[in-house]
């Protein structure tokens, strides 16, 4: 979703699953800026499935996302921040990010989107293995 003057605007990278973040990156870049600049194309913002929201950006920890119709689900992304955590019985210095998926029970189910959050998880927790992938 990107912030255009008068409301949001959620922006479609069409076979995400068949890229690369490299080009989802650009992709995504190009059409929120066409978006921003007031020369969005039907195509930047038909046929979405999925919705990724950051809010983190604003410094905001957690947020419950509502799911944009006919979309499945929307993912609710926070800030990353620093805090205390339990390391093997120690203290120490660490990153926390909140992130909330909303589903669409028509669509999918709780056990499904356990497994989709402990998937997103393991590749925030290793980046590295997203570039593998």
């Amino acid at each position: 979703a990107v912030a255009v003057d008068g409301g949001l605007l959620t922006v479609v990278c069409k076979q995400a699953d068949r890229k690369g973040l490299r080009q989802l990156s650009a992709e995504l870049r190009e059409m929120a800026g066409r978006a921003r600049s007031g020369k969005v194309r039907p195509d930047d913002i038909e046929g979405s499935t999925f919705t990724v929201s950051n809010l983190g950006m604003f410094d905001v920890e957690n947020f419950g996302a509502i799911i944009n119709p006919p979309e499945a689900a929307i993912l609710a992304v926070g800030s990353a921040r620093q805090v205390p955590v339990v390391d093997g019985g120690q203290v120490r210095p660490g990153w926390i990010m909140k992130a909330t998926l909303s589903v669409d029970h028509r669509a999918s189910d709780g056990a499904e989107a356990a497994r989709f959050m402990q998937a997103l998880a393991s590749y925030v927790e290793a980046p590295l293995n997203t570039l593998l992938d």
